[in-house]
């Protein structure tokens, strides 16, 4: 039977609707029809890992591809099963197997993308660390003062490039230092290419590079794992203070106006964190840090083209003057100093 749905679900990403359901049939009238699911996942989810694909990536494009039933069955094949799936979505057999069908017809036509490097985790922030920042964080996004989100954000933030000065410090006294690794960041409709700038400046402002994939709903982001870390936080965190601030006052406003908004306030933001960055480096610098940024630079440098020999680059363009001055002021709240 395994055979069967194999052949079947080959047809399927080749073909069209019927074939679709063909491959739905088989898969449903199988009776052990949950282990053909998950040997069948399997298969396809290896042959994604050879094109680059890890599990987490998977997961996201089954939600932006599809919808949020087929993520959750992206999540549940690998553990609880179809059968399970069917039963917390009250889908008959067939829904399911059809379900199960469109999800890996997706995977298997997904495009090669560059495989990524992990860094070491010995370069990693502490877990006590990770908690205060992320607590720090959640403060800042919860409160409805701009001086207090402020002043909490600016406190993670240099918690974030202390540990990063200190591992560069670290790595520069080891023979070979260290190592630039990767990591794909989910950048979620609407206005993807607004919060791409958003990522990028953040990426910027702690030593890394980002190159946005607008096709596939990602950017990959290459740095050390403390300044990857403090990437993947503050843009998460700055991403709802940017939403709160835009529906703050107001219960409408137009696809120009917020796009515009968040353009202004990826730009506004950017400054704000190289300035924080520079600040933080210049306080009483030892004298073999500038050489070890260096080299952490050139590191990253080396690890991007290696990824991505070729590239382009995207322009915005802004079509609302009242959103771009609130995008800005909404900066100016969160700017981190």
């Amino acid at each position: 039977m395994e055979d069967t749905f194999a052949a079947a679900l080959a047809r399927a990403v080749r073909g069209g609707p019927d074939d679709m359901d063909a491959a739905a049939s088989v898969l449903a009238a199988a009776a052990d029809w949950d282990a053909v699911a998950r040997r069948g996942a399997e298969d396809v989810v290896r042959d994604c890992a050879r094109r680059g694909w890890q599990p987490q990536d998977l997961v996201r494009m089954a939600g932006r591809e599809l919808d949020p039933a087929h993520r959750r069955l992206a999540e549940a094949l690998p553990g609880p099963g179809l059968a399970d799936f069917a039963r917390a979505e009250r889908l008959d057999r067939f829904s399911a197997a059809a379900a199960c069908v469109e999800l890996l017809s997706l995977y298997a036509r997904l495009p090669a993308i560059p495989a990524l490097t992990s860094t070491p985790p010995e370069e990693a922030a502490p877990p006590k660390m990770l908690a205060r920042i992320r607590a720090l964080l959640a403060k800042a996004e919860s409160t409805g003062y701009p001086d207090e989100a402020e002043a909490l954000s600016a406190k993670a933030q240099h918690l974030m490039a202390r540990h990063s000065i200190d591992a560069a410090l670290l790595a520069a006294s080891h023979e070979g230092g260290a190592t630039a690794g990767a990591r794909r960041i989910g950048v979620e409709r609407p206005y993807e290419g607004a919060k791409a700038l958003l990522l990028d400046a953040v990426a910027a402002a702690n030593r890394c590079q980002s190159v946005w994939s607008s096709e596939l709903g990602f950017s990959t982001v290459v740095g050390h794992a403390p300044d990857l870390d403090a990437v993947e936080l503050l843009y998460t965190s700055l991403l709802v203070q940017a939403d709160r601030a835009l529906t703050r006052g107001r219960t409408s406003r137009s696809r120009d106006f917020r796009e515009s908004f968040l353009i202004a306030y990826a730009s506004r933001i950017r400054n704000r964190l190289l300035t924080a960055t520079a600040e933080e480096e210049s306080a009483a610098p030892p004298p073999d840090l500038l050489p070890a940024l260096a080299s952490r630079a050139l590191a990253v440098e080396d690890t991007t083209r290696r990824l991505f020999p070729t590239t382009t680059t995207s322009r915005l363009k802004a079509r609302d003057a009242d959103g771009w001055q609130h995008g800005e002021d909404a900066a100016d709240s969160a700017r981190l100093r």
